[in-house]
């Protein structure tokens, strides 16, 4: 079998569906399937990359400004050269099927080429209508083509159900799957080992943009100056530096610590160092990094958003988005009863260990031998 793959988005580009696309990849390299992946640059140099001997990486360049947002002049860049390029490979090459990751533009994409080629959609998040209200206006004149994309795919399918019911609402008689994202549990493991400190250690990987709802968290810490608290924040994006204004208008920049860019390596460190993770986000498909902290053994706070509650089953608090209160009074009850800790974060890690990057990889590989 060989597949075609399109995703816009690679490490270090974006946010999760790049990650999830690379550890994919890395599932179909274990499992000796041929895969061809079509994807951007960070530098404005053509590159190629290999995992395994059968996965190959082709990365365009789109003179990429930043490594966190996409513009639409980027986005058609990508599509421009991505449907050029693969024109080339179809010359070379024999395809079972296309993978696109996101509706728009690689199911876009794909979906030229459909004559040639079947294709599978992973809807991903704001290829969606209705995701991000950042793209409230372009989704009035997506949604034909979007739904033109999916009634033609093989297969749709979404990273959680929550963003299933979402897409139904663009089109409600669409058939849409559900395969979660997953997560390396040998990477991320936990150390119920560490033995408890008298300050409590939040932690949150997010990239730093208005969707994540950063701002709840710095202000819920800020609400929270009688317990002894330290938040530390793992990402980058182009909110920072309203983050650190907030930080320093309420006065905790003691207690609030900005990593920037970290490596997979030394997130999974950050994350055995802490007591709990929080994701105050105002919209989610499935997050990588939530499924990275369930997988190192932390109870978790979650807003009641997309793939989120899907993922919490006596093993944290689901909160209400946009409110910092809520976060905090949450924050305050596991303070206060240090004993859920530990009970909680062993919930979190037997909930990861059913997500596992091959469990993922099975079922799309399932997909693609039906499709195929």
């Amino acid at each position: 079998m060989k597949v075609l793959m399109l995703n816009y988005e690679y490490p270090p580009l974006g946010g999760g569906g790049s990650n999830a696309c690379k550890y994919l990849l890395r599932e179909m390299a274990n499992k000796a399937i041929e895969v061809d992946l079509v994807t951007s640059s960070p530098s404005n140099i053509f590159e190629t990359e290999t995992i395994g001997d059968t996965v190959s990486i082709y990365k365009l360049p789109v003179n990429k400004k930043d490594v966190h947002y996409w513009t639409q002049r980027e986005i058609l860049s990508y599509s421009w050269k991505a449907k050029n390029f693969i024109n080339n490979l179809l010359n070379e090459n024999k395809y079972d099927l296309c993978h696109a990751f996101f509706g728009v533009p690689c199911g876009a994409i794909a979906y030229l080429f459909r004559k040639k080629i079947p294709y599978i959609v992973s809807l991903r998040g704001s290829d969606v209508p209705g995701f991000n209200n950042r793209f409230g206006f372009q989704y009035i004149f997506l949604k034909p083509l979007i739904k033109k994309v999916w009634d033609n795919a093989g297969v749709v399918v979404a990273n959680s159900q929550g963003l299933k019911e979402l897409a139904l609402k663009t089109s409600p008689s669409q058939e849409i799957g559900v395969i979660y994202n997953g997560v390396d549990i040998s990477e991320f493991e936990p150390d119920f080992s560490r033995e408890d400190g008298s300050e409590i250690k939040i932690v949150c990987v997010s990239r730093l943009i208005k969707r994540k709802g950063i701002n709840y968290l710095i202000e819920a810490v800020g609400k929270l100056k009688d317990k002894q608290i330290q938040l530390t924040l793992v990402g980058e994006g182009n909110q920072e530096e309203e983050l650190r204004k907030l930080v320093d208008d309420l006065k905790i920049s003691d207690r609030v610590d900005f990593k920037g860019y970290v490596g997979h390596g030394q997130i999974a460190e950050i994350y055995r160092n802490s007591d709990i993770f929080v994701l105050p986000s105002l919209n989610e498909g499935m997050s990588n990094a939530l499924l990275e902290a369930l997988a190192a053994g932390l109870p978790v706070i979650v807003t009641d958003t997309g793939g989120t509650s899907e993922l919490l089953d006596g093993n944290g608090a689901l909160v209400p988005m946009g409110n910092s209160d809520a976060i905090a009074q949450a924050i305050r009850s596991f303070v206060d009863n240090p004993g859920k800790f530990r009970h909680m974060g062993l919930r979190s890690r037997e909930i990861a260990e059913e997500m596992d990057w091959m469990r993922v990889g099975e079922a799309y590989l399932k997909l693609y031998e039906e499709l195929g």
